[in-house]
């Protein structure tokens, strides 16, 4: 399975008001040292695997299908800073000669040298943080840029030949009304960008407008922000305008348009954001990143690195990996992250690490998969997955020729009845608890009475109102070992 790869550049212009990301504003000073601290990062990404376990990780002949590089605003850096970036991911990757690789960028960036940079860089896929395109609203949470600047680039880009362009909108900005809302959709569509991202503004004390918010104070225009309700209202009617001019949904923030290109059908979801959903392996880099790569051989032993050690390595001797509750045979794939502050990061920091067991696996497919209007088949989920659950009253043999574990057979729904497979077919590590099915049952049916999900056979997926609530949906199906964050996905 190909790999994703994720670079964050956490430098901005200004700290706009609503973000929660872990980007500020630094002197261009600091760039220089992040990049050179970045592209050692990427030359020890295969130790770091290595550390982690010897049975994670990938190969001198595994490609990446998809590269992104996010932040922040990457396009800050200057020419050679962007060049030796790609230059080290190409030097350390098999780079698909079909990748998508997109670079975020903030409208009023985009020169033309950056550009021929971007181009130079193998880059085909931009995406704007435009936010609105309404200059009072886009300049009340701190943008700089105004609509005519971003019609400008859009062209500029098109011109040069990246036709393959994201535009990213949020609903419940300061002074947003009904009107200004589908204005700034209508102009989204008339762009005629094959793919657009709609993001309810969120209220959280990661954020100066949030901490506003939660306050009840009136800085950065906390008093012009819509209340949750309008805010919703917003986002249905985006979905609704949306799917009108031909841009579907296809995941709860996400839209793509599905043209007609020399005759042949032209999918322009983001190659690199299914990788999140659909739990394919993927690396990041840089600050706050975050990464998830599964398990290659069930049952191979341990890394020679001590569980609960720090591990250094004689070319990385700052880097500290910690890798407790990592043994053999107990986990499924792990997720690793970065430190999420800059100075953490140069200080190399260790790794969070967290180990994700078969149970925590199949729970991120089923809530992952919901994100996705095509919705789960609950009948594929256990096999995709590598669960061990079978149909009562028949015998399956569960583990395939790579050792890991196979359904056999066909299951037609969840059910209560639900059991392990057959103790010799399994692994201790594999084992769910029966009664989380059981559970899953009865929070399926009450979400499909509620209207928040639709089931049609073995197919189960959100209705509009369930993603619009799906954090509460999703809620609903997350045990203690699963709700501690895992299924993070890096921005966008």
């Amino acid at each position: 399975m190909s790999l994703g790869l994720y670079i964050s550049v956490p430098f901005c212009r200004t700290k706009c008001s609503y973000c929660n990301f872990a980007s500020d504003v630094f002197s261009k000073s600091a760039y220089e040292n992040y990049v050179a601290r970045l592209l050692e990062d990427i030359a020890n990404s295969r130790r770091l695997a290595s550390e982690l376990g010897s049975a994670l990780g990938f190969t001198q002949d595994d490609a990446a299908d998809s590269i992104y590089l996010g932040g922040g605003t990457p396009s800050l850096l200057d020419a050679p800073q962007l060049l030796r970036i790609f230059a080290a991911v190409r030097d350390q990757f098999t780079v698909t000669p079909d990748a998508e690789i997109t670079v975020e960028c903030a409208p009023g960036t985009l020169t033309p040298a950056l550009i021929e940079t971007l181009l130079r860089c193998g880059v085909n896929r931009v995406s704007l943080g435009v936010q609105s395109f309404v200059d009072q609203e886009a300049q009340s949470v701190g943008r700089l840029h105004k609509r005519s600047t971003v019609l400008e680039e859009i062209s500029r880009l098109r011109e040069a030949g990246i036709c393959n362009i994201n535009i990213d909108l949020i609903a419940g900005l300061p002074h947003q009304t009904a009107e200004s809302w589908a204005f700034s959709v209508l102009e989204t569509i008339a762009t005629c960008v094959p793919h657009v991202s709609v993001y309810m503004l969120e209220v959280d004390e990661d954020s100066r407008l949030g901490r506003e918010l939660i306050a009840g104070g009136a800085r950065y225009h906390a008093h012009f922000v819509p209340d949750d309700d309008a805010t919703a209202d917003f986002y249905q009617q985006a979905c609704q305008m949306l799917d009108v001019a031909g841009v579907a949904q296809y995941e709860i923030s996400n839209f793509a348009r599905v043209a007609s290109n020399n005759g042949e059908l032209q999918n322009n979801q983001s190659r690199h954001n299914l990788k999140y959903w659909t739990r394919q392996p993927y690396l990041g880099f840089g600050v706050d990143a975050h990464s998830m790569l599964e398990r290659i051989v069930w049952g191979r032993a341990p890394s020679p690195v001590r569980v609960g050690t720090a591990a250094r390595g004689p070319n990385n001797p700052g880097v500290t990996t910690a890798v407790a509750g990592i043994g053999a045979n107990c986990h499924q794939a792990v997720r690793f992250a970065t430190p999420d502050s800059l100075d953490a990061y140069m200080n190399r920091e260790p790794h969070t690490v967290t180990p994700v067991s078969a149970q925590a696996a199949f729970e991120e497919s089923f809530f992952l998969g919901l994100r996705l209007n095509r919705g789960i088949d609950l009948e594929q989920l256990p096999e995709e997955s590598g669960s061990d659950f079978i149909n009562c009253g028949e015998v399956h043999e569960c583990v395939d020729h790579r050792g890991r574990a196979a359904l056999q057979g066909r299951v037609t729904h969840l059910k209560s009845e639900w059991a392990l497979a057959p103790k010799a077919s399994r692994d201790a590590q594999r084992a769910f608890k029966p009664d989380t099915i059981t559970t899953w049952d009865s929070a399926i049916k009450q979400s499909v009475r509620e209207g928040l999900l639709e089931q049609q056979g073995t197919t189960l997926r959100l209705t509009a109102r369930g993603r619009l609530l799906s954090n509460e949906v999703f809620a609903r199906f997350l045990t203690d070992e699963t709700k501690g964050g895992t299924g993070h996905v890096n921005p966008r």
